[in-house]
């Protein structure tokens, strides 16, 4: 976000400060680099104008000088709690008839960690052949999991990404889009040879229908109910229209549109949709000028816009399907060493969207 980097400048400038030596990364960690510099605070802003105080500690963070730079020393908590979310993105281009054009699946398990002391965590899959092409934070013990697949690790304190993975062509050939999306782009141009039609502007008009498609090639999570239907969440379509684009004026059967008339692109939110025939599609219709088309050197009009040709757009889908995964991926244990105390722990999956496009066929 530009505006949330111009109000903190100061804070931006001394964490790059301390994570570039030379041009040279140094410390990454985001809790030393808490430790070192404090977030951003209505009263920390009024003490640094009023006091002339920084935000910059004198000490070092206490994990500094050992060898878990990662954790901090003295981590306490009345309540030790783990939470681990399984996600898988979908990248893929789609063409207008649905039809996956290509496809790519990336994985990460994203951690929540309230643990006190200094705990020793092991987590073990079902299938961990399914792991293709994986990277890790710093804190797992890499050796352990090339020779017994499991993943070993003291973990950091809060949020964090505990590993990145891939999946193989196998495993994505059996993915099939969760939306059907279709959408129609007609433009209408004035007939040059009419002198009455000089005064017509141009216009293009664009419907886009969403409906929920079978779900059936992704995996459910054994915790979830079977019983109730299943849900894409968080279901939203960007529309980046042409820079030709004057004016739009929008219509929606459900959900609502905001519309950016400075960088012409609307997204339009639909929220929750069920998994049920029954529903009817969801449908968006956009009335659109178009400025008049520029003239070359010549007086013939440019050849990207000839014959009232403009390009139609490339749609975005955002969405999100708790408790599926395309791989399959699941957590068979998570134990803890070191501690004697038994923490509240909890994985679940979750499928969506990446970089996820609709192409105009």
């Amino acid at each position: 976000d530009e505006s949330a980097i111009k109000d903190n400048f100061s804070t931006v400038y001394q964490l790059l400060e301390e994570m570039v030596d030379y041009g040279w990364p140094l410390t990454t960690e985001p809790n030393a680099l808490k430790a070192m510099i404090r977030p951003p605070s209505v009263i920390s802003k009024l003490s640094s104008v009023v006091f002339s105080n920084t935000t910059v500690s004198d000490a070092l963070p206490s994990g500094t000088i050992s060898n878990m730079p990662w954790r901090a020393a003295g981590v306490s908590y009345s309540q030790n709690e783990i939470y681990m979310d399984i996600v898988e993105s979908v990248d893929a281009i789609v063409d207008g008839s649905g039809n996956v054009i290509s496809s790519d699946v990336s994985g990460s398990i994203q951690c929540q960690c309230h643990l006190s002391g200094i705990p020793d965590l092991l987590l073990t899959f079902k299938d961990p052949e399914l792991i293709d092409d994986c990277s890790f934070h710093p804190c797992v013990r890499y050796g352990r999991f090339e020779r017994d697949q499991v993943v070993s690790f003291v973990p950091p304190d809060g949020n964090f990404e505990l590993m990145k993975y891939s999946l193989g062509a196998d495993r994505r050939a059996n993915f099939s889009p969760p939306l059907d999306c279709h959408f129609q782009w007609n433009v209408t141009s004035p007939d040059p040879n009419k002198p009455s039609s000089a005064d017509v502007d141009r216009s293009a008009r664009l419907v886009v229908d969403v409906r929920v498609r079978s779900l059936s090639s992704l995996i459910t999570s054994a915790s979830r109910n079977s019983t109730v239907r299943m849900a894409i969440e968080d279901v939203a379509v960007t529309i980046p229209f042409p820079k030709q684009v004057r004016t739009a004026s929008f219509q929606v059967s459900s959900g609502s549109i905001v519309y950016d008339e400075a960088g012409k692109v609307a997204k339009w939110t639909l929220g929750k949709l069920v998994d049920d025939a029954s529903m009817p599609r969801a449908q968006l219709t956009a009335i659109i000028k178009l400025n008049p088309p520029k003239q070359s050197k010549d007086g013939s009009e440019d050849g990207d816009e000839h014959n009232g040709g403009v390009r139609p757009p490339n749609l975005s889908l955002h969405w999100k399907i708790p408790l599926t995964s395309v791989s399959g991926l699941t957590v068979s244990g998570l134990s803890i060493a070191g501690e004697s105390y038994r923490p509240y722990k909890g994985v679940r999956n979750v499928t969506k969207s990446g970089l996820y496009q609709v192409r105009h066929s």
